[in-house]
């Protein structure tokens, strides 16, 4: 039996063991499993042969690094041959070693020739070594393997993650969230006002209709009773935007039907009514930082279907990245998840939208053709998520390009306008952004460039056949017309009065396809069959 080796990578240094316990332990998985749990049965058969620690917490951190991208490093590549026997040139060598990683372990046996193993087996005794590791290192105590286990941890997650400020799209998911919760939150509160000092001025609510105004007239109104032009007059235009309002709104104060209040219930309603205001300013702030988000994040998605349904699509989808891995057809019924099962529970129809509903073309479409366009906007949708996933550079050219392309459909739809090729729009796109970004882009249409080396085989494929036929060109016409399947017309009644005219000997042996022979022959024995049974009917009536 070989040698068998083990190679245990951790936050102090590499280091090699040697499996000797076949005989005691066994080659199976659930006995090795057992031996793990004890370290005097465990560290009978495996035995530490050499130990190399790290030299510094940054060469850890690039060892690391190079071994879980499964690449061999120079530091580990001298290890290995110093520390394993040494194999002669022509010869196999008589022992392997198992690592935790298959990819790892298939470069070490291509850069070195050590022959590598991954198996379950391999897995048990890694782990039983981890659990180990300080009693077969004395110098090396439990206190501080787990400091550089910790710290090796901390700068390894730092590295992974690429942390870009500018393109973090869990604030736009956060920003989304709030702004919806504000939006239910704000008009709770506001029919809360609405109701509250409508015992007072009821008919304010019929002249204010928008909620913030109406807030904001009850702050500077107050007390009906004290309500005039001259203290009045100035501000309320200021909120309403119209003298005529403001007018109205007096007048209907000095004639208003409202019981009076007192001090205390007014300032109660001051108070509750400038939280609502405080709460409607911040939202408008929050939003304009979502639409400055979302611009950096997804600028195409944006200009493509608006700031708000496209930060809904990327919390739906759980991230950017999500939503650009997400089809077409996933991303038009996002957020219709329990319509969607319920039609496929009660086997009804299943939706044709989701929150892609909110966006202005599906409204602008007629009712038969939501659904087409619900489709088109969810595949531009995918492209530009893509685009703004994937892209380096931060452009909005492909999603305003796109956004053409579906005002272009909707007009299709509707007057039968023909639409611009999909290639010359996002051609011009690439054109906008080779200019604006200096960038050497290149697009070509598929088989663009073979269209003449194409022709130039057809015609020589024919002239070829020609001369191997010996046929003229007109000759050649007349065959290509009976040879090419047609379409099937009904039988006329009434017999061919012109026979087919032959091109000789020649011809008649191209006519004769196995296509043709095939019919004729079909034919034949229907023929025959027809007569058989003619025959038949003929010796039943004699016989009669």
């Amino acid at each position: 039996m070989p040698a068998t080796y083990i190679l245990f990578e951790s936050a102090s240094g590499f280091s090699l063991f040697e499996f000797t316990g076949l005989d005691e332990i066994g080659n199976s998985t659930a006995a090795v499993r057992k031996s793990v749990n004890e370290f005097e049965r465990f560290g009978s058969v495996v035995k530490l042969v050499a130990f190399r620690p790290f030299e510094s917490a940054a060469s850890a951190l690039s060892e690391i690094n190079t071994v879980s991208e499964g690449q061999l490093s120079d530091d580990l590549k001298n290890f290995l041959t110093m520390s394993l026997p040494k194999v002669k040139a022509g010869k196999k060598p008589k022992f392997e070693m198992g690592v935790s990683e298959s990819k790892l372990g298939s470069v070490i046996q291509e850069e070195t020739g050590i022959p590598c193993f991954c198996r379950e087996l391999s897995g048990e005794l890694i782990r039983g070594v981890r659990v180990h590791f300080s009693k077969y290192v004395k110098q090396l105590e439990d206190k501080d393997l787990a400091q550089a286990q910790l710290g090796l941890a901390h700068s390894y997650s730092r590295a992974k993650v690429k942390f870009n400020v500018n393109r973090v799209d869990n604030m736009v998911i956060q920003a989304i969230g709030i702004l919806d919760t504000l939006d239910k939150d704000i008009n709770t509160f506001v029919m809360r006002v609405r109701e509250w000092y409508s015992w007072h001025f009821p008919e304010l609510v019929k002249v204010v209709n928008d909620n913030y105004q109406y807030a904001k007239c009850c702050l500077l109104i107050k007390d009906k009773s004290e309500i005039s032009e001259q203290k009045h007059l100035e501000g309320l235009t200021e909120i309403v935007g119209s003298e005529e309002t403001a007018k109205e709104i007096i007048e209907a104060g000095m004639m208003s039907m409202g019981q009076d209040i007192s001090p205390i219930d007014l300032v109660n309603i001051e108070a509750f009514a400038k939280r609502v205001i405080g709460l409607v300013e911040y939202r408008h702030k929050l939003m304009s930082y979502l639409q400055d988000k979302m611009h950096g994040i997804a600028p195409n998605l944006s200009a493509l279907i608006g700031e708000v349904v496209g930060a809904r699509l990327i919390s739906q989808a759980g991230s950017l990245t999500n939503l650009a891995k997400s089809p077409a057809s996933t991303i038009q019924i996002l957020g219709a998840e329990k319509a969607l099962f319920r039609a496929l529970k009660t086997k009804g129809n299943t939706p044709k939208y989701g929150l892609i509903f909110h966006s202005s073309f599906i409204g602008k479409a007629a009712t038969k053709n939501k659904g087409r366009i619900s489709r088109y906007v969810a595949g531009k949708c995918a492209m530009a998520s893509r685009i703004d996933c994937f892209m380096d550079q931060r452009t909005m050219l492909f999603g305003e390009k796109m956004k053409e392309q579906v005002e272009q459909r909707l007009r299709f739809y509707e007057e039968g306008v023909e639409m611009k090729p999909n290639v010359d729009m996002m051609g011009e796109a690439m054109a906008a952004m080779q200019k604006e970004h200096g960038l050497d882009v290149e697009m070509k249409e598929e088989g663009a460039g073979d269209d003449g080396e194409g022709k130039k085989k057809k015609k020589k494929k024919k002239k070829k056949d020609k001369e191997a036929v010996g046929v003229d060109d007109d000759e050649m016409e007349d065959i290509d017309k009976l040879v090419t399947p047609k379409k099937k017309k009904k039988k006329s009644k009434k017999p061919a009065d012109t026979p087919i005219s032959n091109g000789g000997t020649e011809l008649e042996e191209i006519l004769t396809t196995p296509e043709v022979s095939a019919k004729k022959s079909k034919k034949k024995r229907k023929g025959e069959e027809e007569s058989g049974m003619d025959k038949k009917k003929k010796k039943k009536r004699k016989v009669d």
